[in-house]
């Protein structure tokens, strides 16, 4: 970045025990190649899932995790349905929403309940937000620094195994357009 505004978000995809020690991978993607849907009133930017009968360039099988991008114009409604086995939550990076009658401010996180699909909208300023869904794993999640397990004793492996260069056996596999 030489000049301008970054804002980034990573998001990590926790995966069920059996998958959490499988080789890692890496994907980088050009903002050219990420499909969207754009109409007068909005931009979908489909990060991973589907959106409108697009597909996004990431899957996940095991999670099948949805991302998207949002950006509403002014006064704009903004519907799409969620899987009912799926979690999921949007965060409001920018503007402000309704959604089911309370307001929806910038900089705000809000969980959705099971089975729920979003409708909200947009302020008089339009708003931008990412849409993350996916289905929940069901199993404990003990987290310290970027390690995410399932006991307080696999925290602690990992944490030896990071110190002791072994806990990835293979790089990464790396894929990009970029």
């Amino acid at each position: 970045q030489e000049s301008g505004r970054m804002r980034g978000f990573q998001l990590w995809i926790n995966l069920p025990a059996t998958e959490k020690m499988t080789s890692p991978e890496y994907q980088e993607y050009s903002p050219a190649s990420i499909p969207l849907v754009e109409t007068d009133t909005m931009c979908v930017k489909i990060i991973c899932g589907d959106y409108m009968s697009q597909q996004g360039l990431i899957s996940d099988p095991i999670t099948q995790v949805q991302y998207l991008d949002v950006k509403l114009n002014a006064n704009q409604d903004f519907s799409h349905f969620i899987d009912s086995r799926f979690s999921s939550f949007i965060y409001l990076f920018e503007g402000g929403a309704d959604y089911s009658g309370s307001d929806f401010s910038e900089h705000s996180m809000l969980v959705l309940g099971e089975g729920e699909g979003i409708e909200l909208t947009s302020g008089s300023s339009g708003c931008r937000f990412i849409l993350v869904a996916g289905l929940p794993i069901g199993e404990p999640i003990v987290q310290y620094g970027p390690f995410v397990m399932n006991t307080k004793e696999e925290i602690e492996q990992a944490i030896h195994d990071y110190r002791s260069g072994t806990l990835v056996s293979n790089k990464a596999a790396f894929h990009s357009d970029v």
